[in-house]
Order: structure tokens, then sequence, then C-alpha cells
């Protein structure tokens, strides 16, 4: 039971924004900038940010060229066009947002790595770059493999290296801590290890039932507007939306000596990808080894996935190094019948932003501003 002081002091908000990954934090930030006098409350499950964003490789990009090649066989050009753009645009509104140096934004170039399978991509390259020239206002990706020996590559197997001058990594961890400290310096409220069990609306208040460990009974906060952002998790709220869990694993090596890599990589259709921090190299991906296994939301660990990504950094990506893997992790990521994230009203008071394919970095931003237009209106 609530004393007098708690319910009278913490119950009561205007905006309940649940889930503190990007899309939460985005969502805040604009609700707060377009309403700066409103009581936002932002809940986050975990102790601190538990999805997706902060537990990726920290790529700030918006497709290699094989991925956007694959796109096309599903989309329309139009349509793929859009995505880029939007996850172009997306990035740029995080950088002006938080600064890049708060988010540890390095511009150092993306890059892919072509082997067999990939090799028909390069017919495709000019015509690409061409769809992409009106938006760029130049050529977005260029084929060298000259790069190969720059990186230390093995030759064996690999055949050029495409590369993206626009893409960029970010440290996701500063960007979180960012999100955090301007979300504090606006005046909204975060309330961490907070998991938001159930909504239920009565009369003009959104009732959110908040699982409590310290009292039998969950603890009830109400709002006259929610945002739901959590991601792959969100069905607990909308159980007929089309969202797919997918779980992703990264590893970190430990500081390598007369290390070369500079920059974000890919390689099988963005399926996996590779960047250096500092000298350590962070390698990720491998969901299509086993798509059925990895539609999860559990934070574990597919063993066959690590050990493809262990046995990759040995065969082609630095090969003859001794390398030590220092830790390893998984995050979860939403996905579905489209490659469009779900920015919807389901109700007069509640909107949901979720389903970001992977691409959160990249459209986080966005989807949180268009979250805070459709509840401000």
């Amino acid at each position: 039971m609530l004393s007098f002081w708690e319910k009278n002091t913490f119950t009561q908000y205007d905006y309940i924004v649940i889930g503190g990954g990007i899309v939460g934090f985005s969502t805040a930030y604009h609700l707060l900038k377009s309403d700066p006098k409103a009581n936002l409350l932002l809940l986050e499950r975990g102790l601190i940010p538990t999805g997706a964003s902060t537990r990726n490789a920290g790529f700030a990009c918006f497709g290699s060229l094989t991925e956007l090649i694959s796109d096309l066989q599903s989309l329309t050009t139009d349509e793929m066009l859009a995505l880029v753009t939007k996850r172009f645009e997306g990035l740029k509104a995080l950088r002006s947002i938080l600064g890049d140096e708060a988010i540890g934004f390095l511009n150092q170039g993306g890059y892919e790595l072509i082997r067999d399978k990939e090799l028909p991509a390069l017919e495709q390259l000019d015509a690409i770059n061409d769809l992409l020239k009106p938006y760029f206002k130049e050529e977005v990706f260029s084929a060298n493999e000259k790069l190969i020996d720059q990186f230390g590559f093995s030759k064996n197997g690999i055949h050029t290296i495409i590369r993206n001058k626009f893409e960029g990594q970010v440290d996701t961890g500063k960007m979180m801590k960012s999100w955090w400290q301007l979300l504090n310096s606006l005046g909204g409220q975060i309330m961490t290890g907070a998991e938001a069990l159930k909504l239920s609306q009565e009369n003009d208040r959104v009732i959110v039932s908040v699982k409590d460990p310290f009292r039998k009974d969950n603890f009830q906060l109400s709002a006259k507007k929610v945002a739901i952002c959590t991601n792959a998790f969100a069905k607990k709220f909308i159980p007929d939306a089309d969202i797919t869990p997918g779980r992703g694993i990264v590893l970190a090596t430990k500081p390598i000596e007369n290390f070369n890599i500079k920059g974000t990589f890919h390689y099988d259709e963005g399926f996996f990808y590779f960047r250096d921090f500092g000298k350590r190299l962070l390698l990720g991906g491998g969901r299509n080894l086993a798509f059925e296994e990895e539609t999860t939301d559990e934070f574990t660990i597919n063993q066959k996935i690590l050990s493809t990504l262990k046995s990759n950094i040995s065969e082609f990506i630095l090969p003859h190094q001794p390398i030590e893997i220092e830790q390893s992790w998984s995050g979860i990521m939403a996905f579905g019948k489209t490659k469009e994230p779900i920015i919807k009203k389901v109700g007069d008071r509640i909107a949901i932003g979720v389903r970001m394919g992977g691409m959160g970095v990249a459209i986080g931003t966005l989807v949180g501003q268009q979250l805070q237009e459709l509840l401000s209106n």
C-alpha cells in the first residue's frame, strides 16, 4: 500500500514512456521539447537500458551494397530509397541532438568484404550508385581490392572490398548515457528496474501497472498519454502486432598489437559485421546461420554462431594473429514482414514505436519524433 506522499508525488504524469532505449529516450526528448512543462516519466525494466540499444556493435550505417541489392528483391526502388534516406536522416538527427563527441561518432567509413557468393553484386554497383546519387550527390560505393592488404585480411576467398565513405560508428554506451543526461536536463524523470506489466484505460487516464519487487501489489502509475517503445518486447502490450524477436551476438577481443582495422565492415549481406574499438575488434552477427533458434528474446549465447565468429577471425579477418576473446554478449532486435517500423496509435491515448529491424541506431531518433507527433496530436 502506498503512502499519501508516494501516491501524490510518484504516480501521476502527463506522459509515460515505456522503454529506455534510443526510441524511448528520443520520444521523451521530443515530448519535452514540444511541451517543456510536461511531467514526464520514462520507465526502463533493467537497471540500465536492457534491449538492443546498448548491446549492439555501434554501427552508424544505412545498408551495405549487397543488403540493398537483396532489399530490391522484395521492395520497389522507391521503397528501398525511402528506407536508405530515412536511416541516413535519422543518423543526422541523432548526431545533431546529442553531438558527435557525446556519442563517440567516428566517420571512418564503411566497408564490405566481397567473397565468391557476393561477386555478382559488383555487376550492380553502378546501378545502385545511380539510384542513390540524387540524395547523396555523389557515388556511395566504390570497389578497391588494395584495401585487402591495407587492413591485413586474408586474400583467400576475398576478391575485393567495397567502400562507403558515408558510414560511421558510435559508442552506444556513451550514446545512451548522453540521452539519459539530456532527458534529466530537460526535467524528465527516469525510473529503472521498473518493468511495465500491462496497460488499461480509466476515463481520461492510462493506468500502467509496474512490477514492484518490494511490495506484494504491483505499483500503479497513470498518465494522460503513454508511448510504448519496447521494440521486440512490445507483444506483451500489443499481442497481435507483427513483431518477431531476433537475437544478435557480439564479441570483443582483448587489445591487439599491430591492429590496422579502422571502420565498420560487413559481409554476407550484412548478416555479419565487425569494427574497431581502439585496439580491439568487435565482431557480431550470424543470425542467418540459425534463424529459428535465434527467433527468441532470451539473452543467451548460441555456441554454434559464437564458434563461427571466432573461426572467421582466424580464417580471414585477422589471419596469423594471436587473438583472445575478452567478452561476448547478446542483444534482442525486432523484425517483421516488412522493414518499416511500426509507428501508430493504438487508442486515443497510447502510441507505439517498435520493430527497428536491427537499424535502431539509424532510425530510432526519427521514430521518437514521429511518436511525439502522434501523441501531441
